[in-house]
């Protein structure tokens, strides 16, 4: 598929069947993510997989009201960052989960990117320190985003070129 006809049909997806997502697909995603630019090749970023039932239960209320689809995902890949590492941690994390969103959908699959930075869980409590409680990565890894991945449950009409908001493009000056 071509990279402008992938993107043009990928969406969030948000409702996931039960059929497993495979080891080698995963590890498709996961090669994509590591793909992606990275200032001054840091790679600050580290990843954690979650095919726990369980495991994935309790994270569905990392965020107030928005991720119970986290229950449903086959698995979910969380992107964490070393601040220590990198000042552009967040950006360098933010191109791996698009490389990820995209690799998803071009193997047939389903993502959606959960924000994880500067938001509340259900409970009240940072959505770091939610996830960090479950997972245990260490303190100077801070959460960027989760990537719920799963066969999808839902079909999405694609993005129509012609409707992309061209008047947000400047030449030259805004």
């Amino acid at each position: 598929m071509e990279l402008l006809e992938l993107m043009r049909t990928r969406h969030s997806i948000r409702s996931y069947g039960d059929a497993p997502v495979s080891e080698e697909d995963i590890t498709k995603i996961l090669q994509a993510g590591m793909l992606s630019a990275s200032g001054k090749a840091i790679r600050p970023w580290e990843f954690i997989v979650v095919t726990d039932k369980d495991v994935l239960q309790k994270m569905s209320d990392c965020r107030a009201g928005s991720v119970k689809m986290l229950k449903e995902a086959a698995c979910a890949i969380v992107v964490v960052g070393n601040e220590d590492a990198s000042d552009v941690w967040i950006e360098d994390c933010s191109a791996v989960m698009s490389n990820m969103h995209l690799m998803a959908h071009a193997l047939g699959l389903g993502s959606c990117w959960v924000q994880g930075r500067l938001r509340k869980a259900e409970d009240g409590r940072d959505t770091e320190a939610f996830v960090r409680d479950i997972l245990g990565y260490p303190e100077n890894y801070k959460l960027q985003a989760i990537l719920t991945v799963g066969v999808p449950a839902e079909e999405k009409k694609p993005y129509e070129l012609s409707d992309l908001p061209t008047e947000k493009i400047h030449y030259g000056k805004f």
